[in-house]
Parts: structure tokens; C-alpha cells; sequence
């Protein structure tokens, strides 16, 4: 004999309950760890550190760790330029190459064979073909110097500091030419100055471009912080001064 047929309710919460079960299982964490975002310990220093102060400090600290991967990155497709920098008695590899690049970075070192050079003048000679020296370091020394000197010079940021949105936006653009230069300039045997990006038929590597997408980013969204901010102080001044005359509340009794 065959089983009654279900009502219309039923069958109602049947599909609510497979819903359900279909949403749970979306929501469920996945077993894959993608990591967590970290904040950074507490130090003294923050006192004196208003929350854009804080976003630069740490927007520069994110764009140098950027070049740094992008350097290493470098240098595992372009082994021949950390060749380039060796010298007798020290253990080859680009690990202390990198290594040395940083130290120059971070205490604001000139790196000898940019000639004295500085900026974007640094960069221009990095990306040239006639530069024979170890590319991959001269244009990370040089992006860095560059970035660093659009912040002012200064790598942490506090209340007595101040920052130019223009050259925020311009340290942008400069990073977008440098990343097209890399990608289009050929040197004298027709090869590229340095190989980053690879698109094949069964290769599609991007890391480049989105590392220094990533840099493009930061910087951009400083810039619009950083303009907004005077803007925004301009705006409440005027606000204090005329609610100060004409939008104060008048006694009742």
C-alpha cells in the first residue's frame, strides 16, 4: 500500500530545514587557516601618534615589507644581478644581498652604484638600460628612497608631523611608471631590463603587479585621507564659528 501523500506544510518544512542546513554549512568556518589579522603591541610612542600619524606609520612599514617581497621575488628570477654584488670573502647568495639592501633602506644609506643619486632621479637610472650594476637592488634603494621622501622623509609619523597629499599621489603615479617601465623596457640584447610577470600559455604569474598594486593602494588612500583631513578641519572651523553665533539655544524660562 503506498505512504500517504505529504501536505503542503510539510513539505514546507522540509525545504525550510534544507535550507537551513545548506546556510550552516556556508557559515561553517573553513579548514583552510587564512590567518587573522594581527594588531600590532601597544608602545609608548602611540601618545604622540594621532590615528592618521598611526595609518602612515603603518601604511609605510606595509609598502617597504612590499618592496622587500618584491625584491626577493626578484632576485629568485633574475639570479644573475645579486651575482653582480658580491665581493671576495662573503658568502654568495641573494639572501645577504637582500639583506644589504634592507640595511641601506632603513638607515637611509646611499647605495653607491645610484651615483649619488636620489629620488626619482635614483629611479630613472635603476630603470635605464645603460645601468650595469645589480638592477634589482639600485631600483629597490631607489623606489624606497623615493616613497620615503614623498612621506617627508620619515618613516614614523607623530603629532609635530605633517604630510603632503600631492606628494602622496605623485609617489602613486611614480610607482605606476616604474612598474610599466619594468614591463616594457628592453635592454640592448632586446631582453627585458628585469623578468617579473610571466603570462604563457601554461604559466600566469601576477605577484608583481599585485605586490605593487598593493603599494599603489596605500599610498592613494593616504593621500585621500590625508587631503580629507584638511579639508574636514577648514569645514569644522567654520562650523564652530558660525554655531558659535547663530545656532546656539535660546533660554525658555
Amino acid at each position: 500500500m503506498p505512504p500517504p501523500p505529504l501536505s503542503r506544510r510539510c513539505l514546507l518544512w522540509q525545504g525550510c530545514a534544507l535550507a537551513g542546513a545548506a546556510l550552516a554549512g556556508c557559515g561553517s568556518p573553513a579548514h583552510t587557516d587564512r590567518g587573522e589579522v594581527q594588531a600590532a603591541a601597544v608602545a609608548p610612542t602611540e601618545l604622540a601618534q594621532s590615528d592618521v600619524n598611526r595609518m602612515a606609520t603603518l601604511g609605510m612599514r606595509a609598502n617597504l615589507d612590499s618592496l622587500y617581497m618584491v625584491m626577493d621575488k626578484l632576485y629568485r628570477r633574475n639570479p644573475a644581478e645579486w651575482r653582480k654584488g658580491q665581493e671576495p670573502g662573503q658568502l654568495p647568495g641573494r639572501i645577504l644581498a637582500g639583506q644589504r639592501v634592507r640595511e641601506a633602506v632603513e638607515h637611509r644609506q646611499p647605495w653607491a652604484p645610484l651615483q649619488g643619486r636620489r629620488d626619482v632621479a635614483a629611479l630613472a637610472l635603476a630603470l635605464s638600460p645603460e645601468f650595469a650594476g645589480d638592477r634589482v637592488a639600485a631600483f629597490t634603494c631607489a623606489t624606497a628612497d623615493m616613497l620615503i621622501t614623498a612621506h617627508g622623509g620619515k618613516t614614523e609619523f607623530f603629532l609635530i608631523d605633517g604630510l603632503d597629499a600631492q606628494h602622496l599621489y605623485n609617489a602613486a603615479r611614480n610607482v605606476e611608471i616604474a612598474v610599466w617601465i619594468l614591463a616594457q623596457r628592453r635592454g640592448a640584447d632586446g631582453r627585458p631590463l628585469l623578468l617579473a610577470d610571466e603570462i604563457t600559455a601554461d604559466t600566469r604569474n601576477l605577484s608583481f603587479e599585485r605586490e605593487f598594486g598593493k603599494v599603489i593602494a596605500r599610498l592613494d588612500l593616504l593621500a585621500g585621507v590625508v587631503a580629507e583631513k584638511y579639508r574636514r578641519a577648514a569645514i569644522s572651523y567654520v562650523q564652530n564659528l558660525v554655531g558659535g553665533t547663530f545656532l546656539q539655544f535660546l533660554p525658555v524660562r
